[in-house]
């Protein structure tokens, strides 16, 4: 957040506990600013598995229009071996302490605002840290018997998020599955699943049983729909499809139209009497041609997770 000025926002306030991540301890500050030293570099410390350093500018960063003010700033340093486009994301307090209060002015950004550290942009703080004419009066305790403490706090904030992508797919490629089942009336094993088919890319199965679904349906065909990739608890997809018998005569399809929320609890949805054994028996009505049954599977709608 900036200002009228074109300055980006910060917040003081004061507090008794003391920074939590490095002290700067200055003594003889008056000779250091009669030295004419534009820039005090600190020692590097570590925090959240990086390296920083504090940089003070005792009469002010000119270039930065600092003039007047002490000038302080945070860098991540020591990042040559980092890999190819590197960043880091931190908030921070840089702190100038009171010692006759016994209390830290704490300065940040307002609302902790996050920083990104990165090969461009390597340091981040602030160009009016501190009014000169504040810091040298005595009464204030930021500078007493020539001693002056300095410190900073800095969290890191890595990219540990998990993150999840919802999407709903109106017919996706590959969207109809055909099944031909020859000879079908030798068929006597309970359920029948066909091979793996990819839509989009998520893998489904038909699951089919000859004689209806145990004893729910025992003069009909039940069909299912079966999902492959449905195994991790928590993973569901969401699928308006159709499933079908064919017709081979009159296109007349025994065809019925189902939504569900497919899960490793619940991974295949379908009818169990989807076409009743009078109907398949009945040569006329076209299902069952040269003892081959073609069954389908088309799904409409389905989301997909990533």
């Amino acid at each position: 957040m900036e200002n009228k000025s074109g300055e980006f926002a910060i917040t003081r306030m004061a507090r008794h506990f003391r920074p939590a991540h490095y002290l700067l301890k200055i003594q003889s500050y008056s000779l250091l600013c009669e030295t004419g030293v534009e820039k005090y570099d600190s020692g590097v410390f570590e925090v959240g598995g990086h390296k920083w350093r504090l940089s003070l500018y005792p009469k002010g960063n000119e270039k930065m229009n600092g003039t007047g003010h002490i000038s302080i700033y945070l860098s991540i340093v020591d990042t040559e071996k980092s890999p190819l486009g590197w960043e880091v994301n931190a908030s921070f307090k840089l702190f100038v302490y009171d010692q006759i209060r016994d209390k830290f002015l704490t300065i940040q950004d307002v609302e902790g605002a996050i920083r990104r550290f990165h090969d461009i942009k390597t340091e981040w703080g602030f160009d009016k840290f501190l009014p000169l004419d504040s810091f040298n009066i005595i009464s204030n305790g930021y500078l007493v018997n020539d001693c002056c403490v300095f410190g900073a706090e800095i969290f890191v904030h890595e990219r540990s998020a998990k993150r999840e992508c919802f999407t709903m797919i109106r017919e996706p490629p590959n969207r109809i599955m055909t099944w031909k089942i020859e000879n079908f009336s030798q068929k006597d094993r309970v359920l029948y699943a066909s091979q793996v088919y990819v839509v989009g890319e998520l893998k489904w199965k038909i699951l089919i049983y000859p004689n209806g679904f145990y004893n729910e349906a025992p003069k009909a065909i039940s069909v299912f729909l079966d999902s492959v990739d449905c195994v991790a608890p928590d993973y569901k997809i969401f699928v308006d499809f159709k499933l079908r018998i064919r017709d081979q005569i009159n296109n007349e399809h025994a065809e019925e139209r189902a939504k569900h929320w497919f899960s490793a609890s619940c991974n295949d949805w379908g009818f169990s009497q989807l076409l009743s054994r009078k109907d398949l028996e009945d040569a006329s009505k076209g299902f069952l041609v040269e003892d081959t049954l073609i069954v389908e599977a088309e799904i409409m709608v389905m989301s997909t997770i990533k």
